[in-house]
């Protein structure tokens, strides 16, 4: 479908890239690349004749489905628009796009220029994540926030949740002698309502009983045109209906307790990701003297809420709080993580003093980079550090990134309450990758001077751009993401994070056995084994060699925790995605320690403890220079144009934050 694009690169220009071979990231010594590979099974969609897209048709969906949006917003604004300026813009973003110096998030990859953007102006699955509200915040509608985070997740958008707030509410059983019955229809909005409906009949009193009709909901394996893959029929809604008035059902009687929303937001997270959404994440923010909160990730409570594992918890602080109470939980369970709400509410970077101009945020995002109101959605993009070779190219990669996330923005989603708060403040997420890599590479004293006069960068852009486009300027626009999956495209180290490997490693990667690829693979020479942990399973082994020097079990808790707290004082006005890992054996008693050093250096930080135990299978193993030389004799190319003959619908990101799930078994 063209006819939804107002705006074409010119062909001539496409088809000097059709034969040019790009250059993705982790390639190993028979030239196979796992950056490919994550390309074609994460992001490659499913073309008319039934093959995968190549990375230049990608990239030219990408900047198609990119101008077009802004040519149609100047359009039928009355705004200028001039055409010939905008085909050498769009040529300059799309080289720089097909030589990975920029990309768009995995959602931005996978979604725009597709008939669910372009052609419906439906921008909710660009966003990657959001903030959903609190039930008192209507008293009419309590139901509300959890239809919303229904429908946001699935669109695969990761939610946020504040339940610091105390609610009022007092949770009553409804009317059994009154039964009202909701014939569910096979929309993404009919079960958004359907969980509304369900808690308003305990939220608010003197309601009649909810029952459910699940005939109209298509059965499961049928496809789902529009936002793709196939659907799972009603049994994932129907079992965490009933999962969500069990909860419910236990809290009658009193008032709504914080444990209550987040078992609720935990169970539609579940059946969302059974449902279909291929990602799904959730962070619950409690208060600080919640200790019912606190505990809800205790391992002895999950036998009884077992659905707990979908949030990521953390515990808003302010600075000069006392964290000892919850030390012990973190250096355990990696969680709580902690959430600077003082902070954040008054300072865009550390560096600069002050502004206060986000008072009204109320939470952040799952992998906790953005700060956001309620019913706020975010937009990322990202700049990958690795492959700027100066940095006046660098700037220049900068412009088409912004340009990217900002068109983004004049994007409404079906959401009145979410449009009104984002072209309000048109928030933006301008993401730096590759850092931990560019400093061992480069310097700190050179990651400070690209990231200050980077950042005044994009303050000109925003202020070029905002003009033109006729709105307001974003209320923050930097920020440092996760990066996981996109890192690997080009080979960055993730966000601000080092990559477990280290100079040499073994990457092991699964793949469903139905997927052709790992026959290739075994075909090529590598390591195939069945695995020993998932049936109908397989598990390839890639002998990697990387520019790091050093693997993330290399390097101290301060360096990594001090690394982060650079990237907030001279790059990210938002925050920065850091998850601290630390040596649970060595570093259990420095978690403390760091945190005072660090609370007001940072926004938001988590914990990861990582076990000194060495197991079959996993993810990374250590390797010395000749053990890598040995696995790699015998390693033949694939054939890659096998890999986009498969037919196979794209996965989209899952649901984690880093690479560790990059290529999941079905």
């Amino acid at each position: 479908m063209t006819d939804m694009f107002s705006f074409k690169l010119s062909k001539s220009f496409v088809e000097e890239y059709k034969d040019r071979e790009p250059d993705w990231g982790w390639k190993d010594a028979a030239g196979n690349s796992i950056g490919e590979l994550t390309f074609v099974r994460t992001y490659s969609r499913i073309k008319k004749d039934g093959t995968k897209e190549k990375w230049w048709e990608t990239c030219e969906r990408v900047i198609n489905g990119m101008y077009s949006i802004q040519k149609d917003h100047c359009i039928s604004n009355r705004l200028e628009w001039n055409g010939h300026k905008a085909q050498a813009s769009a040529q300059e973003a799309y080289d720089r796009l097909f030589q990975l110096k920029w990309t768009p998030p995995g959602r931005g990859l996978a979604q725009i220029g597709t008939p669910l953007v372009n052609l419906h102006k439906n921008g909710a699955s660009l966003q990657n994540c959001a903030v959903t509200g609190f039930p008192d915040d209507n008293k009419h509608d309590p139901g509300f926030p959890f239809a919303w985070l229904v429908e946001a997740m699935m669109l695969g958008i990761g939610v946020g949740a504040n339940v610091v707030e105390k609610s009022t509410i007092m949770v009553t059983s409804p009317n059994d002698d009154d039964t009202e019955v909701y014939q569910i229809p096979d929309t993404r909005e009919g079960w958004a309502i359907s969980v509304g409906k369900l808690v308003n009949s305990y939220l608010k009193p003197n309601q009649p009983k909810i029952e459910f009709d699940y005939s109209l909901i298509r059965p499961y394996g049928a496809p789902i045109a529009t936002f793709g893959g196939t659907a799972s029929g009603p049994e994932p809604l129907e079992d965490g209906h009933e999962k969500i008035r069990a909860v419910l059902e236990k809290n009658v009687g009193s008032l709504l307790t914080s444990r209550t929303i987040v078992d609720c937001y935990n169970l539609i997270g579940c059946f969302v990701v059974a449902g279909n959404a291929r990602r799904s994440a959730e962070l619950m923010m409690g208060a600080y003297d919640d200790d019912d909160f606190a505990s809800l990730k205790d391992p002895e409570g999950f036998e009884d809420r077992p659905w707990g594992f979908m949030s990521n918890n953390s515990i808003s602080v302010k600075v000069g709080d006392d964290y000892n109470k919850f030390i012990e939980r973190t250096v355990t369970n990696g969680e709580p993580g902690y959430i600077w709400m003082d902070t954040s509410k008054a300072y865009g970077r550390l560096i600069d003093p002050p502004n206060y101009k986000d008072q009204r945020i109320s939470a952040y995002n799952p992998c906790a980079e953005q700060s956001l109101e309620k019913y706020e959605c975010c937009t990322l993009v990202e700049v990958h550090l690795n492959r700027a070779e100066s940095y006046e190219d660098f700037q220049r990669s900068l412009k088409f990134a912004y340009g990217y996330a900002k068109t983004v923005t004049l994007l409404s989603t079906p959401w009145p309450k979410t449009n009104a708060v984002m072209q309000r403040n048109r928030r933006i997420g301008l993401s730096l990758t590759g850092i931990a890599g560019f400093v061992e590479t480069h310097n700190l004293f050179t990651l400070r001077t690209w990231a200050d006069s980077g950042y005044a960068e994009v303050q000109r852009l925003d202020d070029t751009y905002s003009e033109w486009l006729g709105i307001r300027n974003s209320i923050k626009t930097t920020t440092v993401k996760p990066s996981g999956t996109v890192s690997l495209l080009s080979g960055a180290t993730p966000g601000v994070h080092w990559a477990p490997g280290g100079e040499y490693f073994l990457r092991a990667i699964r793949f469903a056995e139905h997927d052709n690829t790992w026959k290739l693979l075994e075909e090529s020479g590598y390591t195939v084994e069945d695995d020993i942990y998932s049936p109908n399973t397989k598990v390839v082994y890639f002998p990697l060699k990387s520019d790091a020097g050093r693997a993330e079990s290399e390097v101290s808790i301060y360096e990594k925790i001090h690394l982060a707290a650079e990237a907030q004082k001279y790059w990210s006005d938002n925050s920065v995605s850091v998850t601290v890992s630390f040596d649970q054996k060595t570093e259990s008693d420095d978690v403390a320690k760091v945190l005072r050093m660090y609370e007001a250096s940072l926004k938001t930080v988590s914990f990861l403890p990582m076990g000194n135990t060495v197991y079959a299978q996993q993810p990374y193993q250590k390797l010395s220079k000749e053990e890598y030389e040995e696995r790699s004799k015998g390693l033949k190319k694939l054939d890659s144009s096998l890999l986009y003959d498969s037919g196979e619908e794209a996965e989209s990101e899952a649901f984690c934050t880093t690479d560790s799930c990059m290529i999941p078994a079905k």
